[in-house]
């Protein structure tokens, strides 16, 4: 396929204009692989457990907003965001807010306690999907992935990869998503 692009050439040079000074500013910020969704995205209702082996769903949460993080011990990226997830489930988490961060390891809730101990986790409270199977039932391609719920319990956004979740821009979505109506 052949380009012309005599015809636009405006547009073009304007678009390697916006590449060359708009791309720095996005590489550089913590939040850059968030994606915000133009019309919330129903989700499945998926099933996991809590610390003391209850089974919970997502619809248990409805009427907060939801940072559904899916994480593994044995996940390097995981591992160094979590001390963030806590951070930013201390300063917001409550009757508007959670941090839901799900476990997806085989080895039970032990590695995961295990693990809360090591890194000082206090404030996350410990969820399991021990057969990592809610992951599929969302489309996550790999850990980390976090995903971002309204109140109603739809998808509103999701960040694929590792994030600094307690920075001033994932701040700026927390409090974005909390006064959404």
């Amino acid at each position: 396929m052949r380009v012309n692009f005599s015809r636009n050439a405006a547009g073009y040079v304007f678009f390697c204009f916006l590449a060359m000074f708009a791309a720095p500013v996005a590489a550089n910020s913590p939040m850059q692989n968030f994606v915000w969704h133009k019309t919330p995205v129903d989700v499945v209702d998926i099933g996991f457990k809590d610390g003391a082996g209850k089974v919970l769903h997502l619809s248990d949460f409805k009427g907060r907003v939801v940072l559904l993080n899916f994480w593994a011990t044995w996940c390097a990226p995981c591992r160094r965001e979590m001390p963030d997830l806590d951070a930013l489930h201390k300063k917001y988490g409550g009757k508007d807010f959670l941090v839901l961060a799900l476990s997806q390891d085989r080895k039970g809730l032990e590695a995961v306690k295990e693990f809360y101990g090591e890194v000082d986790v206090k404030s996350l409270e410990l969820y399991i999907d021990q057969k990592a199977r809610t992951g599929r039932k969302l489309r996550v391609p790999g850990l980390p992935t976090t995903i971002l719920l309204s109140r109603k319990g739809q998808e509103i956004g999701r960040l694929v990869g590792p994030a600094e979740w307690f920075s001033e821009d994932a701040q700026k979505i927390v409090e974005k998503a909390i006064n959404l109506n």
